[in-house]
């Protein structure tokens, strides 16, 4: 009995794609990304906005948001909708792709993409320390706040659309959920 090795995808193999689909790599699988909706998009870009305004403010780092590579190790490479990086690691933001964990990331997801975003991503940004996941779900219109702990992404509070999302990551930040959904 032969034994065949798994195929896993690289970064180098990532560079050959074709430029006008979005790809991720997670563990070395090839994964093709849905483009958004235009709901998705306004959602994304009412956050990336309360966000980038707030960081830009207090001179806390830099936000940026997707389609932007993450490159985790050979074999995960990610682009999650919003990141963002504090000040004090800003070296990990290089010419290509930011290389390593941001502190924060958030996926905004509709059904297509919930199981990847909940279980696969939340496990790939614990294993390499993003400090604070958001998890945005259309459909609910809410805003889920996980993070990092010894054992994985830990819920640190749930927000719907009526009530103010704050971050223990970013202390001073009130975005007012009614503003982005």
């Amino acid at each position: 009995m032969s034994h065949v090795p798994a195929l896993q995808f690289t970064y180098q193999d990532y560079l050959l794609l074709p430029e006008d689909k979005r790809y991720e790599i997670i563990d070395g699988d090839l994964l093709m990304t849905p483009a958004p909706t235009t709901y998705h998009q306004r959602v994304l870009g009412h956050l990336y906005r309360f966000l980038d305004d707030h960081v830009r403010e207090h001179d806390l780092g830099e936000v940026l948001f997707a389609p932007c590579d993450v490159y985790l190790s050979e074999t995960d490479i990610v682009q999650p909708d919003v990141l963002y990086v504090s000040k004090a690691r800003l070296g990990i933001l290089e010419e290509k792709y930011v290389r390593g964990a941001p502190d924060l990331t958030i996926e905004v997801f509709e059904k297509a993409t919930a199981a990847r975003d909940r279980v696969l991503k939340a496990k790939l940004y614990a294993k390499y320390g993003v400090k604070e996941y958001w998890l945005v779900d259309l459909l609910a219109k809410s805003v889920e706040v996980l993070l990092n702990a010894e054992t994985g992404f830990e819920r640190q509070a749930l927000f719907s659309a009526s009530e103010i999302l704050r971050s223990s990551l970013l202390p001073q930040l009130r975005i007012s959920l009614a503003d982005v959904f």
